[in-house]
């Protein structure tokens, strides 16, 4: 496994990720797209398997805040270190530009992700009601920094 930049011929394989990972929840072609037209605040990163796309994860870093916007790997390769990486680089992306604090969002029901989150240092802020419109799951905002 490798990480690399994502770029536009990635969208495709990442789009069809994310339908698989997230469901009613995924995003879509115009908001990636929207993404990573904003180059200067976002930074986000493709894990490949030899040609196959099995990760994804994107920053935006606005002034002093950064925000993980999406985290996704194929199940196939989760709880292989996968989604840590891709994390890991996407902090030393906000320390790079000087980002003290860094915050997402979580599914309250993903304990997985929850703790490789509070593995890099992140703590539980509240928890959002609702905030996964189309399945109304709550989440739980964390913060690092």
């Amino acid at each position: 496994m490798k990480t690399e930049r994502m770029r536009w011929w990635h969208i495709e394989p990442a789009i069809a990720l994310d339908a698989d990972l997230f469901g009613p929840e995924q995003w879509s072609v115009r908001m990636l797209w929207s993404e990573l037209a904003q180059a200067p605040t976002r930074h986000y990163l493709v894990a490949v398997d030899g040609a196959e796309l099995i990760g994804y994860a994107g920053l935006a870093a606005l002034g002093d805040e950064g925000f993980i916007q999406t985290i996704g790997v194929r199940e196939s390769h989760q709880r292989r270190g996968v989604g840590a990486a891709l994390l890991e680089e996407l902090l030393a992306e906000a320390d790079g530009r000087s980002v003290p604090a860094v915050l997402l969002e979580v599914r309250v029901d993903n304990l997985v992700a929850q703790r490789l989150y509070k593995r890099n240092g992140f703590e539980p802020l509240r928890i959002r009601k609702g905030y996964y419109q189309n399945s109304g799951v709550d989440a739980l905002e964390m913060r690092r920094g």
